[in-house]
């Protein structure tokens, strides 16, 4: 028998849960559809959004066939061999099938180009399926011959609606058990299933099978099926960014909570503490700096925790300087001045260092004029050379570094306030 999430996946639209975004009435895909007239889709979302059982129903509504294949196990030969089929179909006269191609984003740049002229000729109506973001996976020509639907995870109550479905329906379902539940218990099941359908099923139909006909499914049978809450968290695709990256801007926004909340999500989700540790040196360099140095100490000193000595108390470390970052000064002074920096290091990389800063080792470059001239700082007033410029001769000089008020930085921005004004004076005299 196949596994229930199989076997209750919807007969037409109709029972389609979810994605009311793009399919309740008057958006674009429900009005497409209504009207029967489909371009090449790509839905892109998270697991167990519905992405595929999507696919089969357009099929359905559209009466025609529904090709499947799977970017992990098949190459360009077979894809080519199914386009050529719908070519075919087409020439005599027949709609044509849609080619749905799973993980496409499995596909390389160039092994996409093979959907391209079926694609524009209509001899399949093309609909890849991805989690990853098809901006990043997806080649620019094929982009630009299909529309990308946004899948997002289902709301908890589409999957109570959908676990309800199957509790009832005696054909496909569990019906026919009559299985009884204690309070709250499948509301638990969705919440814990994260917006995945397909794994809210699965631990729906481990339950049925530990408890007889007739039987009751205590909360203590559904926390051994279900276990520690399983979140959403992909350790390596799109969603893993956008984890890291709303980290980084709650430290960046100056909210501890929401940073805390984040880092537990990631932690708990998985995440390897130690590549936490290391995006949190770039939150100290990139948006605190010289505001608060301390910041990037701490920083290194919970990386090191967690290196030694591990969990717990290296998450502990963790958490205590992610909310030091949030809480500290914000600049992104040394951040622009270092990216400005580089930038005419490249492009000005073949000019040469002055003869006055150059060392003079030997006689010989003694004689050449290394070192002559070069006023040593701590001889002059305030160990300051006023006047002197230590860029390229050819170059003239440049403010990379703009300190801010805020933090360590304003006592910074005075100092660099008062030698401009010896260099003002040494100008003057």
């Amino acid at each position: 028998m196949k596994p229930l999430a199989a076997r209750m996946r919807p007969q037409d639209l109709s029972e389609f849960c979810g994605q009311q975004h793009i399919l309740g009435p008057g958006k674009p895909l429900f009005l497409a559809l209504k009207q029967q007239v489909l371009q090449s889709m790509v839905l892109w979302g998270p697991p167990g959004s519905g992405k595929t059982t999507f696919a089969q129903l357009l099929a359905k509504h559209m009466n025609t066939e529904f090709i499947a294949q799977s970017a992990v196990l098949v190459g360009v030969k077979e894809i080519r061999m199914a386009l050529e089929h719908g070519a075919e179909q087409v020439a005599k006269g027949l709609p044509p099938p849609i080619l749905f191609i799973d993980e496409v984003h499995r596909f390389n740049k160039s092994q996409q180009d093979a959907f391209l002229p079926f694609v524009e000729q209509g001899a399949v109506v093309f609909v890849g399926a991805t989690t990853e973001n098809p901006s990043f996976e997806l080649n620019n020509a094929l982009l630009s011959r299909v529309r990308v639907h946004v899948f997002k995870a289902l709301e908890k109550q589409d999957i109570a609606t959908i676990l309800d479905r199957a509790l009832t329906d005696t054909e496909r379902g569990l019906g026919k058990l009559q299985l009884k539940w204690d309070d709250n218990i499948l509301e638990e099941i969705a919440a814990a299933a994260d917006g995945d359908a397909r794994q809210a099923l699965n631990w729906l139909e481990v339950c049925s099978t530990l408890v007889k006909e007739n039987g009751r499914v205590t909360a203590d049978i559904a926390q051994q099926v279900v276990g520690a809450r399983m979140m959403r968290f992909d350790k390596s695709g799109d969603l893993f960014y956008d984890h890291i990256s709303i980290l980084h801007k709650a430290v960046r926004g100056s909210h501890p909570d929401a940073a805390l909340y984040w880092l537990a999500r990631m932690l708990v989700g998985g995440c390897d503490p130690l590549y936490v540790a290391r995006r949190m040196i770039r939150m100290a360099t990139e948006d605190i700096g010289n505001a608060d140095p301390r910041a990037l100490t701490l920083a290194l000193n919970a990386w090191e925790v967690q290196s030694r000595l591990g969990s717990p108390e290296g998450e502990l470390a963790l958490a205590q300087a992610i909310v030091y970052l949030a809480c500290a000064a914000k600049s992104n002074a040394c951040y622009k001045a270092w990216g400005a920096a580089k930038k005419d290091a490249e492009a000005t990389s073949n000019l040469e260092i002055p003869f006055r800063f150059r060392n003079a080792p030997t006689q010989l470059m003694k004689q050449q004029g290394a070192g002559q001239n070069y006023r040593y700082a701590h001889d002059e007033p305030h160990a300051y050379a006023a006047g002197e410029r230590y860029f390229p001769d050819e170059m003239k000089s440049k403010q990379y570094y703009h300190p801010t008020p805020y933090g360590l930085e304003s006592k910074i921005q005075e100092k660099l306030m008062f030698l401009k004004q010896l260099d003002q004076q040494s100008k003057n005299k």
